[in-house]
Protein backbone atom coordinates (compact mmCIF):
# COMPACT_ATOMS: atom_id res chain seq x y z
CA UNK A 1 0.00 0.00 0.00
CA UNK A 2 0.98 3.42 -0.85
CA UNK A 3 2.37 5.51 2.38
CA UNK A 4 0.01 8.43 3.75
CA UNK A 5 2.66 10.94 2.36
CA UNK A 6 2.29 9.98 -1.87
CA UNK A 7 -1.88 10.59 -0.54
CA UNK A 8 -1.04 14.46 0.94
CA UNK A 9 1.30 15.33 -1.98
CA UNK A 10 -1.75 14.17 -4.58
CA UNK A 11 -4.49 16.37 -2.48
CA UNK A 12 -2.03 19.27 -2.49
CA UNK A 13 -1.95 19.02 -5.80
CA UNK A 14 -5.57 18.76 -6.57
CA UNK A 15 -6.67 20.81 -3.72
CA UNK A 16 -9.23 18.47 -2.31
CA UNK A 17 -9.25 17.05 1.04
CA UNK A 18 -6.91 13.82 1.56
CA UNK A 19 -9.56 11.61 2.83
CA UNK A 20 -11.38 12.20 -0.58
CA UNK A 21 -7.92 11.26 -2.64
CA UNK A 22 -7.54 8.02 -0.29
CA UNK A 23 -11.70 7.42 -0.96
CA UNK A 24 -10.78 7.70 -4.96
CA UNK A 25 -7.52 5.56 -3.99
CA UNK A 26 -9.51 2.51 -2.40
CA UNK A 27 -12.21 2.78 -5.47
CA UNK A 28 -9.16 2.02 -7.73
CA UNK A 29 -8.34 -1.06 -6.62
CA UNK A 30 -11.78 -2.18 -5.74
CA UNK A 31 -12.75 -1.64 -9.79
CA UNK A 32 -9.10 -3.79 -10.36
CA UNK A 33 -10.13 -6.50 -7.79
CA UNK A 34 -14.04 -6.61 -9.38
CA UNK A 35 -12.85 -7.14 -12.76
CA UNK A 36 -10.28 -9.67 -11.88
CA UNK A 37 -12.80 -12.10 -10.53
CA UNK A 38 -13.91 -14.07 -13.34
CA UNK A 39 -17.32 -14.63 -11.83
CA UNK A 40 -18.35 -11.23 -12.42
CA UNK A 41 -15.76 -9.47 -14.84
CA UNK A 42 -17.59 -10.15 -17.83
CA UNK A 43 -20.92 -9.23 -17.10
CA UNK A 44 -20.91 -6.10 -14.63
CA UNK A 45 -20.76 -2.88 -16.88
CA UNK A 46 -19.50 0.47 -14.70
CA UNK A 47 -21.44 3.58 -14.97
CA UNK A 48 -22.27 6.65 -13.31
CA UNK A 49 -20.23 10.28 -12.15
CA UNK A 50 -17.06 7.45 -11.10
CA UNK A 51 -16.99 5.71 -14.38
CA UNK A 52 -16.72 9.10 -15.94
CA UNK A 53 -13.96 10.12 -13.40
CA UNK A 54 -11.93 6.70 -13.96
CA UNK A 55 -12.93 5.84 -17.47
CA UNK A 56 -12.78 8.76 -19.41
CA UNK A 57 -11.49 12.09 -17.86
CA UNK A 58 -8.78 13.16 -15.35
CA UNK A 59 -9.74 16.51 -14.60
CA UNK A 60 -13.78 15.96 -12.89
CA UNK A 61 -15.14 16.12 -10.13
CA UNK A 62 -13.92 13.21 -7.63
CA UNK A 63 -16.61 10.67 -6.57
CA UNK A 64 -17.75 8.25 -4.29
CA UNK A 65 -19.64 5.40 -5.30
CA UNK A 66 -19.50 2.55 -7.63
CA UNK A 67 -22.43 1.90 -9.69
CA UNK A 68 -23.17 -1.22 -12.21
CA UNK A 69 -25.39 -2.65 -14.89
CA UNK A 70 -25.49 -6.29 -13.97
CA UNK A 71 -26.25 -8.47 -17.42
CA UNK A 72 -26.97 -11.31 -15.42
CA UNK A 73 -30.09 -10.83 -12.55
CA UNK A 74 -28.91 -13.88 -10.88
CA UNK A 75 -26.20 -11.98 -9.13
CA UNK A 76 -28.69 -9.73 -7.26
CA UNK A 77 -28.52 -12.35 -4.56
CA UNK A 78 -26.79 -11.61 -1.29
CA UNK A 79 -25.39 -15.15 -0.30
CA UNK A 80 -23.56 -14.92 -3.84
CA UNK A 81 -22.05 -11.44 -3.47
CA UNK A 82 -20.72 -11.50 0.12
CA UNK A 83 -18.82 -14.64 -1.46
CA UNK A 84 -17.49 -12.54 -4.51
CA UNK A 85 -16.71 -9.50 -2.59
CA UNK A 86 -14.94 -11.95 0.13
CA UNK A 87 -12.60 -12.83 -2.93
CA UNK A 88 -12.41 -9.25 -4.03
CA UNK A 89 -11.17 -8.16 -0.67
CA UNK A 90 -8.80 -11.14 -0.21
CA UNK A 91 -7.40 -9.96 -3.56
CA UNK A 92 -7.21 -6.14 -2.78
CA UNK A 93 -5.87 -6.84 0.46
CA UNK A 94 -3.14 -9.35 -1.06
CA UNK A 95 -2.18 -7.23 -4.09
CA UNK A 96 -1.99 -3.23 -1.89
CA UNK A 97 -2.27 -3.72 1.36
CA UNK A 98 -5.37 -1.57 1.24
CA UNK A 99 -8.14 -3.45 4.03
CA UNK A 100 -11.74 -4.38 2.83
CA UNK A 101 -12.72 -6.89 5.26
CA UNK A 102 -15.64 -9.41 4.84
CA UNK A 103 -17.03 -8.68 7.68
CA UNK A 104 -17.57 -4.69 7.01
CA UNK A 105 -19.56 -5.77 4.10
CA UNK A 106 -23.35 -5.45 3.67
CA UNK A 107 -25.91 -5.94 0.55
CA UNK A 108 -29.47 -4.79 0.76
CA UNK A 109 -31.49 -6.52 -2.25
CA UNK A 110 -34.80 -4.72 -2.60
CA UNK A 111 -37.82 -4.21 -5.20
CA UNK A 112 -37.40 -1.08 -7.08
CA UNK A 113 -40.45 1.40 -7.57
CA UNK A 114 -40.41 -1.11 -10.75
CA UNK A 115 -40.71 -3.88 -8.75
CA UNK A 116 -37.67 -5.21 -10.02
CA UNK A 117 -34.35 -6.30 -7.85
CA UNK A 118 -31.73 -3.84 -7.09
CA UNK A 119 -28.72 -3.62 -4.56
CA UNK A 120 -27.27 -1.07 -2.23
CA UNK A 121 -24.31 -2.44 -1.06
CA UNK A 122 -21.78 -0.95 1.99
CA UNK A 123 -17.54 -1.53 1.84
CA UNK A 124 -15.83 -0.23 5.03
CA UNK A 125 -11.92 -0.48 4.41
CA UNK A 126 -8.74 1.45 6.02
CA UNK A 127 -6.10 3.26 3.43
CA UNK A 128 -2.83 4.88 4.32
CA UNK A 129 -4.64 8.32 6.33
CA UNK A 130 -7.45 6.07 7.75
CA UNK A 131 -8.42 6.96 11.08
CA UNK A 132 -7.31 3.69 13.53
CA UNK A 133 -10.36 3.36 15.83
CA UNK A 134 -13.04 0.67 13.65
CA UNK A 135 -15.72 3.36 14.25
CA UNK A 136 -13.84 5.95 11.66
CA UNK A 137 -13.55 3.52 9.04
CA UNK A 138 -14.50 5.08 5.91
CA UNK A 139 -17.29 3.73 3.39
CA UNK A 140 -18.07 3.20 0.04
CA UNK A 141 -21.56 2.49 -1.44
CA UNK A 142 -22.28 0.18 -4.02
CA UNK A 143 -25.32 0.11 -6.33
CA UNK A 144 -26.52 -2.39 -8.62
CA UNK A 145 -29.39 -3.09 -10.62
CA UNK A 146 -30.06 -5.81 -13.89
CA UNK A 147 -33.21 -3.07 -14.17
CA UNK A 148 -31.56 -0.71 -17.44
CA UNK A 149 -31.87 -0.80 -20.83
CA UNK A 150 -28.54 -0.84 -22.43
CA UNK A 151 -28.39 0.92 -25.62
CA UNK A 152 -24.94 0.67 -26.94
CA UNK A 153 -22.35 -1.98 -26.56
CA UNK A 154 -20.55 -1.44 -23.61
CA UNK A 155 -16.49 -1.08 -23.93
CA UNK A 156 -13.23 -2.34 -22.76
CA UNK A 157 -11.46 0.55 -21.12
CA UNK A 158 -8.14 1.20 -18.92
CA UNK A 159 -9.14 3.34 -15.55
CA UNK A 160 -7.06 5.95 -14.36
CA UNK A 161 -5.49 5.23 -11.28
CA UNK A 162 -2.41 7.58 -11.25
CA UNK A 163 -0.57 5.74 -7.88
CA UNK A 164 2.88 4.53 -7.33
CA UNK A 165 1.36 0.63 -6.04
CA UNK A 166 -1.11 0.17 -9.26
CA UNK A 167 -0.63 -2.93 -10.91
CA UNK A 168 1.03 -3.96 -13.34
CA UNK A 169 -0.45 -2.99 -16.77
CA UNK A 170 -3.72 -1.75 -17.05
CA UNK A 171 -6.84 -1.98 -14.85
CA UNK A 172 -9.20 -3.01 -17.49
CA UNK A 173 -12.92 -2.78 -17.00
CA UNK A 174 -16.66 -2.85 -18.95
CA UNK A 175 -18.02 0.35 -18.71
CA UNK A 176 -20.64 2.03 -20.87
CA UNK A 177 -20.03 3.68 -24.02
CA UNK A 178 -19.15 7.16 -23.71
CA UNK A 179 -21.94 8.07 -25.35
CA UNK A 180 -23.95 6.09 -23.03
CA UNK A 181 -22.74 7.35 -19.80
CA UNK A 182 -23.38 10.33 -21.47
CA UNK A 183 -27.09 10.16 -21.77
CA UNK A 184 -27.59 8.41 -18.60
CA UNK A 185 -26.58 11.45 -16.54
CA UNK A 186 -29.14 14.02 -18.53
CA UNK A 187 -32.08 10.99 -17.94
CA UNK A 188 -30.91 10.90 -14.39
CA UNK A 189 -31.48 14.93 -14.69
CA UNK A 190 -34.55 14.43 -15.85
CA UNK A 191 -35.56 12.22 -13.17
CA UNK A 192 -34.55 13.51 -10.11
CA UNK A 193 -32.44 16.68 -11.01
CA UNK A 194 -29.92 16.70 -8.56
CA UNK A 195 -26.51 19.06 -8.40
CA UNK A 196 -24.46 16.55 -9.26
CA UNK A 197 -26.42 15.59 -12.09
CA UNK A 198 -26.37 19.28 -13.75
CA UNK A 199 -22.37 19.71 -13.08
CA UNK A 200 -22.13 16.62 -14.86
CA UNK A 201 -24.28 16.99 -18.12
CA UNK A 202 -22.71 20.91 -18.73
CA UNK A 203 -19.38 19.96 -17.45
CA UNK A 204 -19.67 17.08 -20.25
CA UNK A 205 -21.36 19.55 -22.64
CA UNK A 206 -18.57 21.91 -22.62
CA UNK A 207 -16.11 19.44 -23.30
CA UNK A 208 -16.67 20.14 -26.81
CA UNK A 209 -13.18 17.52 -28.32
CA UNK A 210 -15.65 14.54 -26.75
CA UNK A 211 -19.18 15.84 -27.77
CA UNK A 212 -20.86 13.05 -29.01
CA UNK A 213 -22.99 13.15 -32.05
CA UNK A 214 -26.15 14.68 -30.97
CA UNK A 215 -28.40 12.46 -33.01
CA UNK A 216 -26.58 9.14 -31.26
CA UNK A 217 -27.18 10.88 -27.68
CA UNK A 218 -31.02 11.74 -28.11
CA UNK A 219 -31.72 8.09 -29.68
CA UNK A 220 -29.22 6.72 -26.34
CA UNK A 221 -31.85 9.10 -24.27
CA UNK A 222 -34.70 8.40 -26.07
CA UNK A 223 -34.71 4.57 -25.32
CA UNK A 224 -33.82 5.11 -21.62
CA UNK A 225 -36.85 7.58 -20.78
CA UNK A 226 -39.05 5.28 -23.12
CA UNK A 227 -37.56 2.10 -20.80
CA UNK A 228 -38.41 4.09 -17.41
CA UNK A 229 -41.50 5.34 -18.97
CA UNK A 230 -40.31 8.86 -18.83
CA UNK A 231 -41.20 11.84 -21.43
CA UNK A 232 -38.60 12.97 -23.15
CA UNK A 233 -36.79 16.13 -20.44
CA UNK A 234 -37.16 19.61 -21.94
CA UNK A 235 -35.45 22.96 -20.44
CA UNK A 236 -38.88 23.73 -18.76
CA UNK A 237 -39.68 20.62 -17.16
CA UNK A 238 -37.04 21.22 -14.89
CA UNK A 239 -37.55 24.68 -14.02
CA UNK A 240 -40.03 23.46 -10.46
CA UNK A 241 -37.11 21.78 -9.77
CA UNK A 242 -34.48 25.01 -9.35
CA UNK A 243 -34.94 26.42 -5.64
CA UNK A 244 -33.98 23.00 -4.33
CA UNK A 245 -31.24 22.27 -6.40
CA UNK A 246 -30.01 25.19 -5.84
CA UNK A 247 -29.96 24.79 -1.98
CA UNK A 248 -28.49 21.49 -2.19
CA UNK A 249 -25.75 22.98 -4.87
CA UNK A 250 -22.95 23.56 -2.11
CA UNK A 251 -23.60 20.57 0.48
CA UNK A 252 -23.87 17.85 -2.38
CA UNK A 253 -20.62 19.44 -4.30
CA UNK A 254 -18.34 21.16 -2.47
CA UNK A 255 -16.42 18.33 -1.59
CA UNK A 256 -15.57 16.70 -4.75
CA UNK A 257 -13.84 19.65 -6.02
CA UNK A 258 -11.22 22.11 -5.81
CA UNK A 259 -13.67 25.12 -5.84
CA UNK A 260 -17.30 25.20 -6.22
CA UNK A 261 -18.59 27.22 -9.28
CA UNK A 262 -21.89 29.27 -9.06
CA UNK A 263 -24.81 26.73 -9.61
CA UNK A 264 -26.30 30.12 -12.02
CA UNK A 265 -23.37 29.58 -14.06
CA UNK A 266 -24.09 26.05 -14.83
CA UNK A 267 -27.97 26.27 -14.95
CA UNK A 268 -28.04 28.98 -17.60
CA UNK A 269 -26.52 27.07 -20.28
CA UNK A 270 -29.70 24.31 -19.43
CA UNK A 271 -31.27 26.17 -22.60
CA UNK A 272 -28.08 25.82 -24.50
CA UNK A 273 -27.69 22.11 -24.09
CA UNK A 274 -30.99 20.94 -24.72
CA UNK A 275 -31.11 23.22 -28.11
CA UNK A 276 -27.86 21.52 -29.32
CA UNK A 277 -29.89 18.10 -28.93
CA UNK A 278 -32.50 18.73 -30.06
CA UNK A 279 -31.31 20.37 -33.29
CA UNK A 280 -27.79 19.93 -33.30
CA UNK A 281 -27.08 23.14 -33.28
CA UNK A 282 -24.49 24.62 -30.66
CA UNK A 283 -22.90 28.09 -30.69
CA UNK A 284 -19.77 28.05 -32.73
CA UNK A 285 -16.35 27.13 -30.96
CA UNK A 286 -13.97 29.65 -30.52
CA UNK A 287 -10.58 29.37 -32.53
CA UNK A 288 -7.39 28.40 -31.05
CA UNK A 289 -5.18 31.46 -29.57
CA UNK A 290 -2.53 31.84 -32.66
CA UNK A 291 0.96 30.05 -31.14
CA UNK A 292 3.84 31.52 -31.67
CA UNK A 293 6.59 30.05 -34.25
CA UNK A 294 7.83 26.51 -32.09
CA UNK A 295 5.00 26.19 -29.31
CA UNK A 296 3.52 22.92 -28.83
CA UNK A 297 0.06 22.33 -26.80
CA UNK A 298 0.80 20.30 -23.72
CA UNK A 299 -2.52 18.13 -22.55
CA UNK A 300 -0.34 15.76 -20.74
CA UNK A 301 -1.82 14.81 -17.40
CA UNK A 302 -1.15 17.76 -14.57
CA UNK A 303 0.57 14.74 -12.44
CA UNK A 304 2.84 13.81 -15.35
CA UNK A 305 4.02 17.59 -16.18
CA UNK A 306 7.73 18.07 -15.49
CA UNK A 307 7.20 20.78 -12.79
CA UNK A 308 7.88 20.48 -9.55
CA UNK A 309 4.92 19.29 -7.03
CA UNK A 310 3.85 23.32 -6.21
CA UNK A 311 3.68 23.76 -9.60
CA UNK A 312 1.30 21.16 -10.77
CA UNK A 313 -1.02 22.06 -7.81
CA UNK A 314 -1.26 25.29 -9.21
CA UNK A 315 -2.00 24.35 -12.62
CA UNK A 316 -4.21 21.57 -11.40
CA UNK A 317 -6.79 24.59 -10.10
CA UNK A 318 -5.84 26.57 -13.91
CA UNK A 319 -7.17 23.47 -15.31
CA UNK A 320 -9.91 23.17 -13.16
CA UNK A 321 -11.55 26.49 -13.23
CA UNK A 322 -10.58 26.32 -17.26
CA UNK A 323 -12.87 23.26 -17.54
CA UNK A 324 -15.68 24.92 -15.41
CA UNK A 325 -15.43 28.80 -16.90
CA UNK A 326 -14.05 30.59 -14.17
CA UNK A 327 -11.27 33.31 -13.59
CA UNK A 328 -8.29 32.66 -11.81
CA UNK A 329 -6.46 34.37 -9.41
CA UNK A 330 -2.49 34.12 -10.40
CA UNK A 331 0.28 35.44 -8.16
CA UNK A 332 3.01 35.74 -10.93
CA UNK A 333 6.20 38.34 -10.39
CA UNK A 334 4.96 39.47 -6.86
CA UNK A 335 1.74 40.86 -8.38
CA UNK A 336 -1.93 39.44 -8.80
CA UNK A 337 -3.75 39.29 -11.82
CA UNK A 338 -7.05 37.97 -13.04
CA UNK A 339 -7.36 35.54 -16.12
CA UNK A 340 -9.04 33.84 -18.13
CA UNK A 341 -7.01 30.45 -18.84
CA UNK A 342 -6.67 28.70 -22.22
CA UNK A 343 -3.88 26.76 -23.42
CA UNK A 344 -0.53 25.53 -21.92
CA UNK A 345 1.83 25.14 -24.02
CA UNK A 346 6.27 24.39 -24.92
CA UNK A 347 7.71 27.00 -26.52
CA UNK A 348 11.13 26.40 -28.91
CA UNK A 349 13.36 27.49 -25.69
CA UNK A 350 11.39 24.57 -23.63
CA UNK A 351 9.96 26.50 -21.61
CA UNK A 352 6.21 25.62 -19.89
CA UNK A 353 3.91 29.19 -20.83
CA UNK A 354 -0.16 29.40 -19.60
CA UNK A 355 -2.09 31.61 -22.57
CA UNK A 356 -4.47 33.66 -20.71
CA UNK A 357 -6.65 36.61 -21.12
CA UNK A 358 -6.06 39.83 -18.79
CA UNK A 359 -9.47 40.94 -17.30
CA UNK A 360 -7.88 44.09 -16.03
CA UNK A 361 -5.74 44.91 -19.07
CA UNK A 362 -8.54 43.01 -21.56
CA UNK A 363 -5.62 41.78 -23.31
CA UNK A 364 -3.88 38.34 -23.89
CA UNK A 365 -1.43 37.94 -22.06
CA UNK A 366 1.18 34.33 -21.13
CA UNK A 367 2.66 33.56 -18.05
CA UNK A 368 5.55 31.52 -17.55
CA UNK A 369 4.60 28.24 -15.29
CA UNK A 370 7.56 28.05 -13.32
CA UNK A 371 7.20 31.87 -12.23
CA UNK A 372 3.91 31.45 -10.78
CA UNK A 373 3.67 31.54 -7.61
CA UNK A 374 -0.29 30.50 -7.05
CA UNK A 375 -3.10 29.80 -7.98
CA UNK A 376 -7.13 30.48 -7.28
CA UNK A 377 -9.88 30.04 -8.66
CA UNK A 378 -12.44 32.40 -8.40
CA UNK A 379 -16.48 32.98 -8.73
CA UNK A 380 -16.34 34.77 -12.01
CA UNK A 381 -17.48 33.12 -14.69
CA UNK A 382 -15.87 34.05 -18.59
CA UNK A 383 -17.28 33.04 -21.79
CA UNK A 384 -14.36 31.60 -23.50
CA UNK A 385 -13.06 34.05 -26.27
CA UNK A 386 -10.36 30.66 -27.09
CA UNK A 387 -10.74 27.65 -27.21
CA UNK A 388 -10.24 25.77 -23.68
CA UNK A 389 -7.50 23.80 -24.28
CA UNK A 390 -6.48 23.10 -20.98
CA UNK A 391 -7.86 19.66 -20.26
CA UNK A 392 -5.66 16.97 -19.81
CA UNK A 393 -5.65 14.05 -21.96
CA UNK A 394 -7.58 10.43 -19.93
CA UNK A 395 -5.86 7.22 -19.95
CA UNK A 396 -7.99 6.18 -23.10
CA UNK A 397 -9.18 8.09 -26.37
CA UNK A 398 -13.04 8.86 -25.83
CA UNK A 399 -14.50 5.68 -27.90
CA UNK A 400 -16.15 6.58 -30.71
CA UNK A 401 -19.99 4.62 -31.32
CA UNK A 402 -18.31 3.26 -34.53
CA UNK A 403 -15.70 1.72 -32.47
CA UNK A 404 -18.37 0.30 -29.87
CA UNK A 405 -20.75 -1.17 -32.38
CA UNK A 406 -17.97 -2.52 -34.33
CA UNK A 407 -16.20 -4.18 -31.00
CA UNK A 408 -19.56 -5.37 -29.97
CA UNK A 409 -19.27 -8.95 -31.91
Amino acid sequence: MIGKPEIIQIAGQVNLNPYVVEKDYALGWLLAGIYANNRIADSWIFKGGTCLKKCFFETYRFSEDLDFTLQDESHLDETFLKEVFAEIGEWVYEQSGLEVPADRQAFDIYDNPRGQKNCQGKFYYRGPVSPIAAAGWPRIKLDLTADERVVLPPVRTPIFHPYSDAPDGDVIVLSYAYEEAFGEKVRALAERTRPRDLYDVINLYRNTEARPSPAVMLDVLRQKCEFKGIDLPKVADLDPRRNDLEAAWANMLHHQLPSLPPVDSFWDVLPEFFAWLESGLAPEIPASYAAAAGETILRERTLRLPVAPALQSHLEVIRFAAANRLCVDLDYKDSTRRIEAYSLRRTKDEHIVLHAWDTEKNAHRSYRVDRIQAARATNQVFAPRYAVELTPSGPVVIPSTARSLSSAG
